[in-house]
């Protein structure tokens, strides 16, 4: 399957657009899609646009340092969510996120909230998309 690079771009504003949502919080009323978490994040984010400014003006090593950096923010997130969902013990988590939206609740098993999981998505297709073109532009040298 051959990507181009607005492919890649495409899935990375996405991405971009929706993390942005991380840095200024969105909330409704006594729940909230994402709290403001720029102290905590704010570090993924300056990276990940980086990173991504660097794919879009400089493409030859661009690619790789966005591909690497997807990868390794991806295996973070699912460190941090999808772990405690699988394996258990993220009784903290389920309290940590009691007021975000999700699309199921639990007490007992901690599953990511929509947030999270819109977020882990995007990810995951931005660094598909971004290793498909990298791969293409490979097979092409």
């Amino acid at each position: 399957m051959k990507v181009s690079k607005r492919v890649s771009i495409i899935a990375n504003i996405c991405l971009l657009l929706w993390f942005t949502l991380d840095m200024t919080g969105l909330y409704f009323g006594d729940k909230y899609l994402v709290a403001r978490s720029y102290a905590d994040d704010g570090i993924f984010f300056v990276i990940y646009a980086a990173a991504f400014a660097l794919f879009l003006f400089k493409d030859k090593i661009g690619k790789i340092i966005l591909s690497i950096w997807l990868a390794m923010w991806f295996v973070t997130q699912f460190m941090s969510h999808w772990w405690f969902t699988i394996f258990g013990g993220g009784e903290g988590k389920i309290q940590y996120f009691d007021g975000a939206v999700k699309i199921i609740e639990s007490n007992n098993i901690y599953i990511p909230d929509l947030y999270h999981i819109v977020l882990h998505i995007l990810i995951l297709a931005a660094f598909v998309y971004t290793l498909l073109y990298r791969r293409a532009d490979i097979k092409e040298n």
